[in-house]
């Protein structure tokens, strides 16, 4: 047998002490050995991946007792526990065998009503908990027993004691951890998860560990629920032999409907046996596992890691491509069905929209509308995709009249001729489905290069930003909402003697044909101006843009908002000599309105991008 021995010198200390050792003062670090040493080790669990690594046995608290071949105590005993080194050191042993008993907690024992006895010999009941619980334990309890023996060898110099270990002191856990699990068929369903608890129902446990390791006694269980919503791992005493753990796994989600479901799993667990992990793992049964509708909860929308568009580090050659990014004011959120089979959101907006029902009609399938995604939250800028459920396998959607409809496993061809509804609860969308008269509107950099610091100006132009989309974003969706709004309507009627053509101010206009001018269908390739020749403002056909300052007040300043308008009037085929660029249109009536209606508009604050405080504006 292999030994572990240690030499020590010392002189005998007579105490009357049993297994309620007295506490010395703090250990000699010098190196000089006055005792026998004893390092203490934890194991894993038996039956954890890395079980054949040992950890120095640091606890919160530990009790120790020596006893002889008979089991008895040994008294006149001095010893103390050294946490920072994790070992025991003991003086006061004469020639002999013995046995070291080591009970070490870490937690707080006193959370369990566990209680720590003196004993005598090692047969007396050293721990014991309650003959009922409410709930797993808080702290861990480890124990070991360790054979040794002490020989002493006479010299001229005196003489020398020899601690003879047969093994290391190795602490295994006392108590049992059981893991609990929910696997779930369907990753929407798993993120839809409201609650899951653990009913722990039968469960008769032991209530005591004597001193030489035997589990006695017997107690009852009488646990409140678990809480087991994002998994868990409880500790518990070792189950009296034949006794099972058993219990139920209760679940509760919710469906895009709003509708709770809750579901019921019994669990059998065998035993609980000490130092070693048992796994209970439910799987969900659920009746939204066939669902076709894709249901994406915050949850699952960040487990899916989707992509945002006109972002900071988004490259020039993306953004100001019109393939890629344009987009009509009357329809920010759109929705496609792609080559892939991939439901396709792109939202061009500063702010979130909630509730979002998309509904498609797919003639491959059915001739109404079904249900095919739900949004708890679409995030502003979102550009999502994912595939659709029933590109996987057969699955069952609603109809918009309440039918369920079954659509069968499609190929991505299927999907050709789908069409798309969408319905929101959320406030902001009844604002963008106020936008009657949509403007699309792209990107360009005029020549100029975003990428240099001084935007590389060409003429009147410099490269434009993503900072800089993202508000002209926010600009053509309040612009084309005002224009329809009742309040702007009359406030052009009751100026209509103020509003004249490019023929001064004798060349009358009426409010009738400016509104038809502003709610016509137009595209704009909007652009950043450098202000460095003195233009801060350039307009006129398809072509606008302002300087940067505009781009970020527009919401409170009314200069800011004429310029704005100035360019607007000249996108409408105004010139100077007409009251909408130099003149009571651009200049009062439309800058005033815009900025004391911000609160009705769809982008009501600068908050939502904070453009100001963005770190890639020009300098």
């Amino acid at each position: 047998m292999k030994r572990i021995v240690t030499v020590f010198l010392w002189s005998l200390l007579l105490t009357a002490a049993s297994c309620a050792h007295e506490a010395w003062p703090e250990p000699d670090r010098s190196g000089a050995s006055s005792g026998a040493v004893f390092s203490l080790y934890s194991a894993e669990y038996d039956d954890a991946v890395s079980r054949a690594t040992l950890g120095e046995g640091r606890y919160d608290r530990v009790e120790f007792c020596i006893v002889d071949a008979s089991g008895a105590a040994v008294p006149n005993l001095k010893g103390a526990y050294d946490a920072d080194a994790a070992q025991i050191r003991v003086e006061g042993l004469h020639e002999g065998d013995y046995r070291l008993l080591v009970l070490g907690i870490r937690g707080d024992a006193a959370a369990d009503g566990a209680t720590v006895h003196a004993i005598s010999h090692a047969g007396e009941e050293w721990i014991t908990f309650p003959e009922e619980l409410r709930k797993p334990l808080e702290a861990e309890y480890f124990y070991s027993q360790t054979p040794f023996s002490v020989v002493v060898h006479g010299s001229a110099d005196g003489n020398t004691e020899e601690v003879l270990l047969a093994e290391q002191v190795v602490q295994h856990r006392i108590v049992g951890r059981v893991d609990f699990s929910l696997s779930f068929r369907n990753a929407q369903v798993e993120a839809a998860l409201r609650e899951a608890s653990v009913e722990v129902g039968e469960y008769r446990f032991r209530t005591a560990v004597t001193g030489d390791g035997t589990l006695a006694g017997e107690g009852f269980g009488n646990f409140d629920a678990l809480d087991l919503s994002q998994g868990g791992s409880w500790l518990f005493l070792p189950t009296v032999d034949g006794a099972a753990l058993r219990g139920e796994v209760a679940v509760r989600t919710r469906n895009y409907l709003g509708t709770d479901v809750s579901r019921s799993f019994a669990f059998d667990l065998h035993s609980v046996e000490p130092n070693r992990i048992a796994e209970v793992r439910t799987e969900v049964v659920h009746p939204d596992d066939t669902s076709a509708t894709l249901f994406l909860t915050e949850k699952a929308y960040a487990a899916g890691n989707h992509a945002l568009i006109l972002q900071d580090s988004e490259p020039k050659e993306v953004y100001t491509d019109p393939a890629q990014r344009k987009f009509n004011t009357a329809a920010p959120l759109q929705v496609a069905a792609t080559d892939a089979g991939e439901l396709h959101v792109r939202f061009y907006s500063p702010r979130d929209l909630g509730q979002v029902l998309i509904r498609a009609r797919i003639p491959a399938v059915d001739t109404e509308f079904l249900d095919v995604a739900y949004f708890d939250r679409v995030p502003a800028f979102a550009d999502f995709r994912a595939r659709f459920p029933f590109i996987e396998r057969e699955g069952m959607a609603r109809s918009e009249s309440g039918r369920w409809v079954r659509i069968p496993r499609l190929e991505a061809a299927a999907l050709d001729g789908i069409e798309f509804r969408i319905e929101s609860a959320d406030a902001y969308w009844e604002k963008l489905c106020a936008i009657k008269h949509g403007w699309t509107i792209a990107f360009s950099l005029y020549g100029g290069d975003p990428d240099r610091a001084d935007g590389g100006p060409v003429g009147n132009w410099m490269g434009i930003r993503p900072v800089h989309c993202r508000e002209v974003v926010a600009l053509f969706l309040n612009f084309t909402y005002m224009i329809d709004m009742p309040e702007h309507e009359e406030i052009l009627r009751a100026n209509e003697d103020r509003l004249y053509g490019n023929g001064g101010v004798n060349d009358k206009v009426t409010a009738e044909t400016v509104l038809r001018q502003m709610r016509q269908s137009r595209t704009l390739n909007v652009g950043l101006v450098y202000p460095g020749n003195g233009v801060i403002g350039l307009g006129g056909g398809s072509t606008f843009g302002a300087y940067q300052q505009a781009w970020l007040q527009h919401y409170f300043n009314t200069y800011s908002c004429e310029i704005m308008f100035h360019e607007l009037g000249h996108v409408m085929g105004y010139n100077h000599s007409s009251s909408f660029t130099y003149g009571p249109w651009a200049q009062e009536l439309m800058n005033r309105f815009y900025v004391e209606h911000i609160s009705q508009m769809p982008i009501d604050s600068p908050s939502y991008l904070n453009s100001s405080k963005n770190p890639n504006l020009y300098k």
